[in-house]
């Protein structure tokens, strides 16, 4: 079972990739796969510990969505959906030229489910911050699956150092 909730674990990497930066969470979850995709991927579900998504979350799908750990609210369509190991988006928000790309995979571990979750269009500066809030959305899907609650705003504060950190290695 994860404890990315203990202490300062950090569950990310971060690197540079054709002047972006990419942000990837990797987590094992407490959570058979099929109880993972059904979180993720339904909207009642994602209103538990995400944020309010409505539309068709199905490929070529489009849907709006509000975030509540960040405030952020933008719409975004599906660019691949293979149940229940990979879901990827293309999003974006009013008034931002660039559009966000996500990518979500799952594998089986038993009665488990490892989680890798891709950011891979961040803007460079702020690496650090977009690791810190993934991290943060990775373990509330799992506070989620465990029956417990969403972090707390304390938990950007322990994480923000180490992911600071990684973001000035990255060239």
């Amino acid at each position: 079972m994860s404890n990315a909730t203990d202490g300062r674990r950090v569950l990310g990497t971060l690197r540079s990739e054709n002047g972006l930066g990419v942000v990837r969470i990797e987590d094992r979850l407490d959570a058979a796969i099929d109880e993972v995709w059904a979180a993720i991927t339904d909207p009642a579900r994602l209103a538990q510990w995400y944020g309010e998504v409505e539309g068709d979350l199905r490929a070529g799908g489009e849907f709006r969505s509000r975030v509540f750990a960040s405030g952020w609210e933008g719409t975004g369509r599906i660019t691949a959906c293979e149940p229940p190991r990979r879901f990827a988006t293309v999003s974006s928000e009013p008034g931002q030229p660039r559009e966000s790309v996500h990518e979500v995979t799952l594998t089986a571990d038993g009665d488990q489910t490892v989680i890798v979750y891709e950011n891979l269009t961040v803007p460079p500066e702020l690496l650090w911050a977009y690791g810190v809030g993934e991290q943060i959305h990775i373990e509330d899907l799992g506070a989620h699956l465990a029956g417990r609650g969403r972090n707390d705003e304390s938990r950007w504060d322990a994480l923000e150092p180490a992911y600071r950190e990684l973001a000035a290695k990255v060239t």
